[in-house]
């Protein structure tokens, strides 16, 4: 069990503070200055610094046990799914990595954004001091200022120590517009919580909001009615992926919207993302309609990343409401594994949940119309909000089985009772979902933080999303 507040055990190494302080003005500096901008930024936090610690070694486990209450098994699985964040961060960045069985500097952007997020449950909680947890966002934040970007916009992977790109595949070795809003929700999301007057709150505020201004998310139309996923300063525009709903980057387009520099037309998110040819569905599937999106809804991912920090809760526009799409992609996902069309050992109303995942051989986005027998806990614990009930029992029996599934850093990150074999690693982006979704099932910290932000409001209003009276679902 955590035994102290800040979960911690190795040092941060400080960046360079040999610059002045920071000027106190909100101003976004000069392009070729801000890389000093940051440094300075530094430079004042480190001044008065409250020390903490990260490690690469695990300390020992709390197992979560069948017989306790509910809320005690959420305290148990948040906490210690936290510490894959906060203990596990990389020692120079305080970022968040990628995985944890590979490369230790490879450091996640859209996973930096998630833990982000779970930092903040941590304060909310009491497990994180609150000036420990500010001064590694200010490290973070001020070495996301000095990292490689495009256009403002950051890579899928990057070098937690030098903040250079790593290439995610032979074409995708610059910026990455999906991965870049994932991580805007995060930092948007600490900056609402840090509305303080204190010296590092503004300070931490100051330096969301010149990274947040930064991005040129109307370059990323290339001048069209698309949104492109990514650019590269070798290969330019090679991978010429438009995005394309329905699938998990609503939030991008979003965030484009909401933009308070470099802003999208709403004729992108209508002619570009809600005109893919997989974004309507409108049938029923084991007796339950499904909105929009692939036939059975896909993996699960589709409803949490997006979800994170934009409440689907009343969210509509003239294409869905969006609760009713996550609860029916939830269900639909259950009720697959309920039928087991496949005959896979151990499927069942308690032990489902099919979302992208480490796989017996690699790497496999599971979905119902992809499935190979591996569960991945975060499909249906990320799902808590839409399916209480359902969830509930899926975590009563992954508690159940946590002589193996359960580890360093929480549930691991995938198993298959059908060829008993359980991962040995943990992924950012399957942790964070566990984590932040319960939250917002326990609270609405999260969605109530994201949604607080004045530029959210003006851009789905922009987009045509509205807030209806609140939707009983039915299906």
């Amino acid at each position: 069990m955590f035994t102290d507040a800040t979960l911690a055990a190795g040092p941060i190494s400080p960046l360079d503070s040999n610059f002045l302080p920071l000027p106190q003005n909100r101003a976004l500096p000069p392009r070729g200055r801000r890389s000093r901008f940051y440094r300075q930024a530094h430079s004042v936090a480190s001044a008065t610094e409250t020390p903490f610690k990260i490690s690469t070694r695990p300390r020992h486990s709390v197992t979560p046990h069948g017989g306790a209450s509910l809320d005690e098994l959420f305290d148990t699985l948040q906490r210690q799914t936290l510490r894959y964040f906060w203990e596990f961060g990389h020692p120079t960045s305080g970022l968040t990595r990628e995985r944890s069985n590979e490369t230790p500097n490879i450091i996640t952007t859209g996973g930096s954004g998630f833990g982000i997020m779970a930092i903040l449950v941590g304060i909310e909680r009491g497990w994180i001091d609150r000036q420990a947890a500010i001064d590694r966002l200010i490290t973070m934040v001020c070495f996301l200022g000095q990292a490689e970007r495009h256009h403002g916009a950051f890579p899928h992977w990057m070098d937690g120590e030098s903040g250079r790109t790593i290439p995610f595949s032979q074409c995708d070795d610059g910026a990455d517009i999906v991965e870049t809003a994932y991580l805007i929700v995060g930092l948007l999301s600490a900056r609402q919580y840090f509305r303080g007057s204190e010296p590092k709150a503004y300070l931490l505020r100051s330096l969301i909001d010149a990274l947040w201004q930064e991005i040129e998310w109307d370059w990323f139309t290339r001048g069209s009615d698309s949104l492109y996923w990514h650019w590269s300063p070798v290969h330019e525009w090679a991978m010429d992926h438009t995005i394309h709903g329905w699938n998990e980057c609503l939030i991008a387009f979003v965030l484009a919207a909401s933009a308070p520099r470099h802003p999208i037309e709403p004729s992108v998110y209508h002619r570009g993302w809600a005109a893919g040819q997989a974004f309507a569905n409108g049938r029923s599937f084991d007796g339950i309609p499904l909105p929009l999106g692939p036939d059975h809804g896909g993996p699960l991912f589709f409803a949490h990343y997006s979800f994170l920090g934009l409440d689907p809760r009343r969210l509509r526009d003239c294409y869905a409401d969006y609760w009713r799409q996550n609860v029916a992609s939830t269900l639909i996902n259950q009720a697959h594994c309920m039928r087991n069309p496949q005959k896979f050992d151990g499927y069942g109303a308690d032990c489902w949940g099919l979302t992208a995942s480490d796989s017996i051989d690699g790497y496999v986005a599971h979905a119902p119309d992809r499935d190979l027998g591996v569960i991945t806990p975060a499909a249906a614990l990320g799902s808590f909000p839409y399916a209480p009930a359902e969830c509930h029992r899926a975590l009563r029996h992954f508690a159940s089985r946590s002589e193996r599934l359960w580890g360093a850093y929480g549930f691991v990150d995938a198993f298959s009772p059908a060829m008993d074999w359980y991962a040995d690693s943990y992924l950012a982006i399957d942790q964070g979902p566990i984590v932040i979704m319960i939250e917002n099932y326990r609270s609405g910290l999260l969605w109530r933080l994201f949604m607080s932000c004045p530029e959210i409001r003006l851009g789905l209003a922009k987009l045509g999303f509205s807030r209806g009276a609140t939707a009983d679902i039915e299906l």
